[in-house]
């Protein structure tokens, strides 16, 4: 199964962000689940107004092309990110877990 992790991402590195979420790849993977990458780190912030917005899209984008599952880590009640993807897979029928 695809399944895209969502988790609190504003302002943490990169490198804080992947370490939040190493565990629950590990998890997953033991479980024989494919991972998406949702850490954009080659993605061209200079073309858009609202950065904030447009990293939402591509997550967005990769959940509606590719993900079977999306699973919310902790905190994702209070990263307004995430509970925007939450309710888009609640209306839209993406299954969700929560780790």
């Amino acid at each position: 199964m695809k399944v895209l992790i969502s988790q609190p991402m504003k302002g943490l590195t990169t490198e804080e962000i992947n370490k939040n979420r190493k565990a629950v790849v590990e998890k997953l993977e033991a479980e024989g689940h494919e991972v998406i990458d949702s850490v954009f780190e080659d993605f061209q912030e200079a073309n858009f107004k609202n950065i904030p917005l447009a990293y939402l899209a591509k997550s967005l984008e990769l959940i509606a092309k590719e993900a079977d599952q999306v699973v919310f880590m902790k905190g994702w009640r209070t990263a307004r990110g995430c509970i925007l993807e939450h309710q888009c897979c609640l209306d839209y029928g993406v299954k969700v877990l929560y780790l």
